[in-house]
């Protein structure tokens, strides 16, 4: 078995501007996606989107939350990753899609699009605003896109590779840092970011997929002093609660709730990232219909 399965390591080359990120998800993929009916080539997807939002939260060096969207108007409807990284916690990662019709295996996800974008939110969870961004759908992969984004965004160069079988997902970041934000001396090789470029370029999915990170890193990069840190781990986690759900339900107002029940005999939701299933009878509605009430009423003074 390899030894960096559902992790995620840092590596930079020594005495340059250049770092880099690998990441390999296995259990975390499976646990994420396993228990939604997704068509192959929309696992794929969101596999290699899982992979990206572990590559950027280590980058963005942020706690707190990403969430990659992709929305359209065509068969595609949604394509959504969140990845939340906290101080010595593993990074927790959900994802999950929405589609219509019958999904072709060879086809290209971004064919599936139509008046589509795609939406990178970083939410630090502090109690600070949440900053969004939209990126525009220019190429036909998921690492173009968010390339785009760190030069437009971030003005960082970067470069991503990422793949999915399926069952593992696996990516490469490289980035060059701008003059101002490297704090090294740094003796001066005007050619090592083409070069390793170049280099990580010839990368197969094979490699990505099932190479131990040293492994992959010395077969690329032999020529290059290149230093790996210790990996941190990954896992699957889904947030959603019984409270979640009902703050959820609280918000479609008291006539919608009471239709529903009347028609039904209960309130039914299933998460989409996790498929937990949550019932609410009309005795649970009443209670958080009235908590939300006595929430929003004027304190007494005495």
């Amino acid at each position: 078995m390899k030894k960096n399965q559902d992790s995620l390591q840092r590596f930079i080359f020594e005495s340059s501007p250049v770092r880099g990120n690998l990441v390999n998800l296995s259990l975390t993929l499976q646990m994420a996606l396993n228990k939604q009916n997704l068509p192959k080539r929309l696992r794929q997807s969101l596999g290699e989107l899982m992979a990206a939002s572990a590559l950027l939260s280590a980058t963005l060096k942020m706690n707190g939350s990403i969430v990659l969207q992709i929305q359209s108007k065509g068969a595609l409807k949604l394509l959504v990753v969140e990845c939340t990284s906290d101080a010595d916690t593993p990074l927790r990662m959900r994802a999950t899609a929405k589609w219509t019709g019958d999904i072709d295996e060879q086809q290209n996800v971004f064919d599936l699009i139509s008046q589509g974008q795609f939406i990178i939110t970083l939410d630090p969870k502090d109690g600070n605003q949440a900053h969004q961004g939209i990126v525009p759908l220019e190429g036909d992969n998921i690492a173009t896109l968010l390339e785009n984004y760190m030069l437009r965004s971030e003005q960082i160069d970067t470069r991503i590779w990422l793949c999915c079988d399926g069952e593992t997902a696996a990516g490469m970041l490289l980035q060059k840092l701008p003059e101002t934000m490297n704090q090294t001396t740094v003796q001066q090789d005007d050619d090592i970011w083409n070069r390793v470029g170049h280099l990580a370029s010839t990368v197969t999915h094979d490699e990505l997929l099932n190479l131990p990170a040293e492994t992959l890193l010395t077969r690329l990069f032999h020529e290059e002093d290149v230093r790996l840190f210790t990996a941190s781990n990954t896992q699957f986690y889904c947030s959603c609660s019984r409270d979640s759900v009902a703050g959820m339900l609280r918000m479609l107002g008291d006539e919608e709730l009471q239709n529903i029940l009347a028609e039904q005999g209960q309130i039914e939701v299933n998460c989409d990232f996790c498929n937990a299933y949550y019932a609410f009878d009309k005795v649970d509605a009443t209670q958080f219909l009235m908590a939300n009430v006595d929430a929003s009423s004027p304190a007494k003074v005495h």
